[in-house]
């Protein structure tokens, strides 16, 4: 098996992302995973400077892009919430059935 040379991994990502691109003008809907695109090259872009020695701003690019990301994820927290106390409700009225017998 060939190994990978250190620079592939880059230039595959770069290919993904341009595929992802082309599908995008295609018209397959993927809006919503370029608004994602954006703070997840911004969290590499703070892995790669602190690789490369700069931890503090590495650090600092990647945190921003965490938090970026974190807005961009939100509508996942909501939906979350909501089941886990639909869950919680009905965990409680099962609950209440079981020790009135």
């Amino acid at each position: 098996m060939r190994q990978m040379k250190s620079g592939n991994g880059l230039a595959l990502l770069l290919i993904g992302f341009g595929g992802l691109i082309i599908l995008g003008k295609l018209g397959f809907g993927l809006g919503w995973l370029f608004g994602l695109l954006i703070p997840i090259l911004i969290i590499l872009l703070g892995v790669m400077a602190w690789n490369n020695g700069n931890r503090l701003l590495g650090g600092i690019i990647a945190v921003v892009g965490g938090f970026v990301l974190l807005g961009k994820l939100s509508f996942l927290f909501v939906w979350i919430a909501a089941i886990a106390l639909i869950v919680f409700g009905v965990s409680m009225l099962g609950r209440k059935n079981h020790s009135t017998r």
